[in-house]
């Protein structure tokens, strides 16, 4: 469990996200999730990444209780290891095809939202619970799943989009059963990997040069904000309530 790294078939690696019960990931586990998908993209011989996890949802996003624990060392550092993974995904050397199943919150949506192509099951979930959490952040990534004013309305009210409307949207390719998530994310990559390695490499590379929007610094001004709101006073009250299972004091 944690996250592991796998060889799937010539020219297609597979990172896994297992962090039992929710995939919700410490500091550490998001540095690991770093570097295990730069790892796999300068693998010459990787054409493509599939990224999934095992479990009931994709991720849960961040672990709230590390942080009401650790403070402000604690919130700097998954401030930190979130930049280093969802830039991870964009930064891939080779095309990342993320498999979606469940909840996809926070953070997960971070990861999909900089993944090449998403495929979902049926019954997955995408949102950003922060301003729940007294936190902000990744609305730049789910910016590139759902419309402007879809995803403002997401964010001041930590609702939740289905796997089907994003697909209406275009966002996601393919919505499949769990059953059949893993084997259409494989057969997606497949047919990424069957092209040439080295031109699939500079498209990526092409693609992102022409990308509007740079995800890395707009994602770093997002959590500028969420430091603010921990000085302020008002995050610690969020996310003492979601630990303790209480509504939060919202009169500030």
């Amino acid at each position: 469990m944690g996250i592991e790294t796998h060889r799937i078939t010539a020219g297609i690696a597979e990172v896994v996200i297992d962090v039992p019960p929710v995939n919700a990931l410490d500091v550490s586990s998001w540095f690991a999730l770093a570097n295990a998908i730069t790892e796999a993209g300068r693998d010459p011989s990787i054409c493509v990444v599939v990224l999934r996890a095992e479990g009931r949802g994709f991720c849960a996003g961040v672990d709230i209780k590390e942080i009401a624990s650790g403070g402000e060392a604690v919130l700097v550092g998954v401030n930190r290891g979130c930049a280093a993974a969802f830039a991870s995904v964009y930064d891939c050397e080779v095309p990342v095809v993320a498999a979606v199943q469940g909840f996809c919150l926070g953070g997960g949506v971070g990861l999909v939202g900089n993944a090449d192509i998403v495929v979902a099951s049926d019954d997955a979930t995408f949102g950003l619970p922060e301003v729940d959490r007294g936190a902000l952040g990744a609305a730049t990534h789910l910016s590139r799943l759902v419309p402007q004013h879809r995803m403002r309305e997401m964010v001041y009210t930590a609702t939740a989009a289905t796997a089907s409307e994003l697909h209406h949207y275009g966002s996601v390719l393919r919505v499949v059963s769990r059953e059949e998530l893993v084997e259409t994310a494989h057969e997606v990559a497949s047919e990424i990997a069957a092209k040439s390695p080295t031109i699939i490499r500079r498209a990526k590379e092409s693609l992102n040069g022409i990308d509007p929007v740079d995800v890395k610094r707009s994602y770093r001004f997002e959590q500028g904000f969420t430091f603010e709101l921990q000085v302020a006073g008002v995050a610690d009250e969020q996310r003492a309530a979601f630990v303790e299972k209480r509504d939060a004091d919202t009169s500030k």
